[in-house]
């Protein structure tokens, strides 16, 4: 698997929440301190247009809705495009794709060619750009980037009681939507991504109070995605829910959990996702104890390969639908109760028994 991860959200376990190395110590935030004064000074009166906005590090103040945005965050450039404001800065995440945008949200670039920001966050480079707003949320920065970065402009921040990578996309994407004075639009979009699964749901009642689980094989690691991550949460609004053994896992501030490679049972639920970064997955197919799992035996395995693990990892208001599109039939052939249905994307995997 790779980074299939998240914030949640490459590839490796430890990789699969954006890897954030010490930004302030040798290399990331490359300025401690801001010779010259402030770029960005709080408004001293409120005026019609003010937005405030309280978050984990405070309240963030913008006189009026934004027009040129850096996104910080590895996935807020998705709800960003689709509410129609192409940032100026894109933090690039994994994929090594132009602008670092995923074919999902590609057709809202347009003729837009944001500076990518790879690795750490530079200043000079945020600064460069002349932002009116600087979105941290999903960026894991520190309190002590935040208050170096709000000398540029306002910044933004998950709300107070999230962790760093466990906004929800509705919460992200209505958030964005006032920023940037595209409320409307935004409640719009929610709606519209709430309408599919409602629709995935209405289509197939018998998923409800289903048991699944999304889990990923690495380097010799097994393990299950729990939780608010993105992975977890898409098959909870299918109506799924997590076995038993799966959600005494879960804890604060995590989003997988490791499981022993003798004892996989954990994972033997009515539907089982394997997540992967490569389209052929021989280290799943011969992880042993897979082979003691009913999941397996009896069909109800699905595969999510590269895009669509990207796509889970996302958990964006445009790329959830998209991973939704691609895997209903396949979780629809997995759960309809007869050992005998090929499920197309194990099969193409060699998952099949």
């Amino acid at each position: 698997m790779e980074d299939a991860g998240k914030k949640s959200n490459s590839a490796t376990p430890s990789c699969m929440q954006p890897s954030r190395r010490a930004l302030l110590a040798g290399g990331g935030l490359l300025l401690t301190s801001l010779a010259a004064p402030p770029v960005f000074t709080p408004p001293a009166f409120a005026s019609e247009q003010e937005l405030r906005f309280k978050h984990a590090f405070g309240e963030t103040v913008l006189p009026k809705p934004a027009k040129r945005v850096v996104s910080l965050g590895y996935t807020t450039h998705d709800p960003l495009l689709a509410l129609g404001t192409v940032p100026v800065g894109i933090r690039e995440w994994y994929g090594n794709l132009p602008y670092g945008v995923w074919p999902w949200a590609a057709p809202y670039l347009g003729d837009g060619k944001p500076t990518l920001i790879s690795g750490e966050v530079s200043v000079e480079i945020v600064a460069s750009l002349a932002p009116d707003l600087i979105v941290g949320i999903g960026s894991g920065i520190s309190r002590a980037e935040y208050d170096l970065l709000s000398q540029i402009a306002p910044v933004l921040m998950q709300p107070e009681g999230n962790d760093a990578y466990g906004t929800s996309w509705d919460v992200v994407t209505r958030i964005l939507g006032r920023a940037t004075g595209k409320a409307d639009k935004a409640e719009q979009l929610i709606a519209e991504t709430r309408g599919a699964f409602t629709s995935a749901r209405q289509a197939h009642p018998e998923w409800e109070g289903k048991t699944a689980v999304c889990a990923y094989h690495y380097s010799g690691e097994t393990g299950a995605f729990i939780g608010t991550d993105t992975r977890a949460t898409f098959l909870k609004e299918l109506g799924f829910t997590a076995p038993e053994a799966i959600a005494s896992l879960s804890a604060p501030d995590s989003f997988f959990a490791r499981l022993s490679p003798e004892d996989l049972a954990p994972l033997d639920a009515d539907l089982l996702i394997w997540i992967s970064s490569v389209e052929k997955a021989p280290d799943i197919v011969a992880l042993p104890m897979r082979k003691t799992l009913n999941a397996h035996w009896q069909g109800r395995e699905v595969f999510a390969g590269p895009l669509i693990a990207g796509a889970l990892s996302f958990g964006s208001v445009l790329s959830l639908p998209f991973a939704l599109k691609a895997l209903e039939d396949d979780i629809a052939l997995a759960v309809d109760g007869s050992t005998d249905t090929p499920v197309p994307s194990s099969v193409k995997a060699g998952l099949t028994r």
